[in-house]
């Protein structure tokens, strides 16, 4: 007899159907399991067998085969258990309504007692499941609420077989879980820190802002203890709230690398990624046998930053430069090429020097010219030039720390960003660019969006021959510009808002002598 049932893989952030073929032959006894499955398939015949018989059914000593098609797509993970649980068990007539099994799709994996335990990659595999055009979808109870978030498909969540063979011959019907997305709370800020623990620093947080409401990457350099990490932390706490579009990426990416909490269906705040220095190239790409998403891209529609940047590898951080320009990174390996979305804002912070006090008003440096100059050379010209802004955190005296007037919240500052975020998506609404924000912005929309005055093109002219700015640093200006003027609530490119931007982007020179 043969019995087939539906589920799906995973292949990057996408999810594609799968096929579970499985026929019984009599006077002969074996399992086989066939599809080009990893050695966590091909051990699912112990996990299934051992499932079936503790929850209470016959198996007969019979040869059987499964088949997960396409035949030619290499399938991996333990979510298949479920389905070929369920394709045996309409072979054997556990199952009665067999024919009804094609129109849902199954995922999970099973434990020895019969119990179905919860798996990575939910959220993606029951979007696919329903793009397949299936209208139920079972999965791991613990896996329920992730995969309710998809709307326009019935899921079940399963706490073991003997429960789903009930439900599917009609003896005793399971309730879908309810799928409520208009629950989800996206003003809420991450880490609940305000900037108005933090004292003086005015400059550092303007520029914060500006970052903020343009997308823009920033590079924080100044003593130690002078507050640069603290203020980073604190970014997300004035960055506009997610889309529902951008929650639902973002959940995918954290569903597949195993990092979405048991307690959260869908990431609602813009992640914080703030990896070690000693983190690998991979880790920080991707990869992996099957690549995976990195750090790069566990921070999309998000903030990745890295504290101490000059100790990180040259080798990692040399990796950062595609990803910034393309929003995207590809990685291939044996196993086939997955291409993982990483739009992320890029913070770093960093001392002058290895002891920190170069260029220091009061205290000494005790690191000797070579050392300064081996330090910063840590961080190449290339992807110095992709960070839009570059400001000095300097230390704050006795009076900026003593300073008893209450300093401006985070909730003030993130209501400035938001309309400068509405200005910039109202422009970019209809325009075919494609951009969410200024940092995004191809040269075609600048050119549209970023006319100058005759008195912001002169000093853009003055600074470009005086400094020698690339093409890139060019344009980033103007983005950079645009987003001064949007926090200005300006429609025109003025000429202060083309100096402040200047002003942004030329530390480089004082520290790295370009």
């Amino acid at each position: 007899m043969l019995a087939v049932t539906n589920s799906t893989g995973l292949w990057g952030i996408d999810g594609y159907p799968v096929t579970v073929e499985a026929v019984a032959r009599p006077f002969m006894e074996g399992f086989d399991i066939v599809g080009l499955g990893d050695t966590a398939i091909r051990e699912a015949k112990e996990r299934v067998r051992s499932a079936i018989e503790n929850s209470g059914f016959d198996i007969p000593d019979v040869s059987i085969t499964i088949n997960l098609a396409p035949a030619d797509k290499k399938k991996e993970g333990s979510s298949y258990d479920l389905p070929i649980c369920v394709s045996l068990m309409c072979v054997f007539g556990h199952i009665r309504e067999a024919a009804s099994i094609k129109e849902r799709c199954f995922i999970g994996e099973l434990s020895l007692s019969g119990g179905v335990r919860p798996v990575s990659g939910v959220l993606c595999m029951c979007a696919a499941a329903k793009s397949a055009g299936f209208t139920e979808i079972y999965v791991p109870e613990a896996n329920a609420k992730e995969a309710a978030v998809v709307e326009g498909i019935k899921v079940f969540g399963v706490n073991n077989v003997r429960q789903l063979v009930d439900h599917l011959n009609g003896t005793q019907p399971m309730m879908p879980v309810e799928s409520d997305n208009s629950g989800f709370d996206f003003d809420s800020v991450l880490h609940g820190m305000d900037f108005s623990e933090v004292r003086g620093q005015q400059r550092a947080k303007r520029a914060l802002e500006i970052a903020a409401a343009g997308g823009h990457n920033i590079l924080l350099i100044g003593p130690p203890g002078s507050g640069k990490s603290m203020l980073a932390k604190r970014l997300p706490s004035i960055l506009p709230a997610m889309t529902f579009d951008e929650a639902m990426t973002t959940t995918k990416i954290h569903s597949i690398a195993g990092m979405l909490p048991s307690d959260q269906s869908l990431i609602c705040q813009r992640p914080f990624r703030s990896p070690h220095h000693t983190l690998s190239p991979v880790s920080l790409s991707g990869g992996g046998r099957t690549p995976m998403p990195g750090e790069v891209s566990l921070a999309h529609n998000g903030v990745l930053f890295l504290d101490e940047f000059p100790e990180f590898s040259k080798s990692s951080t040399e990796i950062l430069r595609q990803p910034m320009e393309d929003k995207e990174i590809t990685i291939t390996r044996a196993s086939g090429r997955l291409t993982y979305p990483c739009s992320f804002m890029l913070v770093c912070a960093m001392n002058p020097c290895k002891c920190g006090y170069y260029g220091h008003p009061t205290k000494k440096c005790t690191c000797k010219p070579r050392d300064i100059s081996n330090y910063l050379s840590k961080i190449s010209g290339p992807l110095l030039d992709r960070i839009d802004i570059q400001i000095e955190v300097s230390s704050l005296t006795y009076d900026e720390m003593s300073d008893k007037m209450p300093a401006e919240s985070s909730a003030e500052i993130r209501e400035r960003v938001n309309k400068a975020r509405k200005i910039a998506l109202e422009r970019f609404r209809d325009d075919g660019f494609g951009a969410n924000s200024n940092a995004e912005m191809s040269p075609s929309a600048i050119r549209r969006y970023c006319p100058l005055d005759s008195a912001g093109d002169r000093i853009l002219r003055a600074a470009f021959d005086r400094l020698g700015m690339s093409a890139r640093a060019h344009d980033r200006i103007l983005r950079l510009a645009r987003t001064i003027a949007d926090l200005a609530d300006s429609e025109y490119i003025k000429a202060e808002h083309i100096a402040e931007a200047i002003q942004l982007r030329t530390l480089d020179r004082k520290y790295w002598g370009q």
